[in-house]
């Protein structure tokens, strides 16, 4: 009796407790079929089968034989040797994803995890927690907060050079923009940030971490003593969000910004596998499936609906030049000459650009993104001539100053007119004028 009562899992182990209740007129069969939620009928059925075959009784009557929906081994077999040859070290879910999609084969996520676990290619993964964060709730409006990182991984898996994922995601809805780029430079992202401008509007507010591309690190000038009160330095992209009046938020943490942090784990797991499974070795086929498939998947089945409907994007105005503000920004001093100096070279501004005020005074020098060079005195903008390189001998006469000319020696070139004349020998003036008579 000991070993049949073994046999039972824990919901029997409850039902034949207050079974045996009920046989021995404890409690009625009405309260033994409210505390086990089944009818009168189906509790006086049990109690028959405990006195007609005892505690076994209970044991479910399908319980170790194979269930007629069962799927066959020959399609056990097949799914895993697909999984082994073609999709190994994917996990159960994104391998199932590929088997219905590539192969036709529609098994479900939780019985894959069972064949490769039996198989030996998945292993049972223990979730821990390693520390707690509090949880913040998502802003109720697209455009409200858009969180801003990079993510350097070897996306290729050695196929070709490695790249940086640039990415934005919105906090309401998590849809994402993205793109591969050599390096996580202040140039790649105001191109991300071009392309999000112009395909959605400007955001209430941007969330990034503290990287330099984003804030001057003040640890520099705080150890030299200086006032904190001073004018705030701008990184190139801070002064660009100021310009398009976006606030920067700065993050201080990585689990601070939950969602694009999700995106790049999910990322390294699904896009990793989608570029080895089309084959890309290079950048713009990266991108190109990127911008094809994977955004498109990840905006269609994980994203979430917002809170509200109203769209927090504003539009781009008239003032907002995205060549200008987007671009490498520096000052000059306009020289006497009327020309400025700007990486090495020297450019010279047309004569139909001078003005008042233009000659010493200061210039916005813009190297924009495609390239060109363009300068800004006030609210309008110079036409340049770049300068024929001065040669390294002018350079020099004129860097070195001038010998001052000594007075010539007697018999040099000198005049004679003076010769004879004794200046502090001749009466004063008051004595001439007077022998003059006036």
């Amino acid at each position: 009796m000991e070993q049949e009562v073994l046999a039972l899992n824990g919901r029997e182990r409850d039902r034949l407790k207050v079974l045996h209740e009920a046989e021995k007129q404890h409690i009625g069969q009405r309260e033994a079929a409210e505390q086990l939620r089944l009818s009168e009928r189906q509790v006086r059925r049990l109690l028959a089968r405990l006195r007609k075959e005892g505690d076994r009784g209970l044991v479910h009557r399908l319980r170790g034989q194979k269930s007629k929906r069962r799927i066959g081994e020959e399609v056990e077999r097949r799914a895993v040797g697909i999984v082994a040859r073609e999709y190994l070290g994917f996990g159960p879910t994104l391998a199932a994803e590929y088997l219905a999609s590539e192969q036709g084969l529609g098994v479900s996520r939780e019985t894959l995890r069972k064949w490769m676990m039996r198989a030996g290619l998945w292993k049972r993964r223990k979730q821990r927690v390693l520390e707690v964060h509090v949880w913040r709730p998502r802003r109720s409006c697209v455009g409200e907060l858009v969180q801003w990182d990079t993510s350097e991984h070897d996306w290729l898996e050695g196929r070709g050079p490695r790249m940086a994922l640039v990415a934005m995601v919105d906090d309401a809805s998590s849809r994402a923009l993205a793109r591969f780029v050599e390096g996580d430079t202040t140039e790649a992202n105001l191109r991300l940030l071009w392309t999000y401008l112009e395909r959605w509007g400007r955001p209430e507010a941007f969330y990034t971490d503290r990287d330099s591309l984003f804030t001057i690190n003040r640890w520099g000038r705080e150890k030299r003593g200086e006032d904190e009160a001073r004018e705030e330095a701008w990184t190139q992209i801070g002064r660009s969000l100021k310009e398009l009046g976006i606030v920067w938020i700065a993050a201080h943490s990585p689990q601070a910004k939950g969602r694009i942090e999700r995106f790049f784990g999910t990322a390294q797991d699904r896009l990793v596998k989608g570029l080895r499974k089309a084959g890309a070795r290079a950048m713009a086929e990266a991108n190109r499936y990127l911008e094809r498939e994977y955004l498109p998947l990840w905006n269609d089945r994980f994203t979430v609906k917002p809170a509200k409907a109203t769209d927090a994007h504003r539009p781009l105005g008239r003032e907002h030049d995205l060549a200008a503000i987007l671009s490498h920004v520096e000052e000059r001093v306009v020289a006497h000459d009327y020309t400025i100096r700007y990486a090495g070279k020297h450019y010279q501004v047309g004569r139909s650009d001078i003005r008042p005020g233009l000659r010493g005074g200061v210039v916005r020098v813009e190297q924009r993104l495609d390239g060109r060079l363009a300068v800004r005195f006030r609210d309008r903008y110079l036409t340049l001539t770049p300068c024929e390189a001065r040669s390294r001998l002018a350079t020099d006469e004129q860097s070195q100053p001038h010998p001052k000319a000594s007075p010539p020696s007697p018999g040099q070139g000198a005049s004679s007119w003076m010769k004879g004349f004794e200046v502090s020998k001749s009466p004063p003036l008051w004595a001439v004028l007077r022998q003059e008579g006036r």
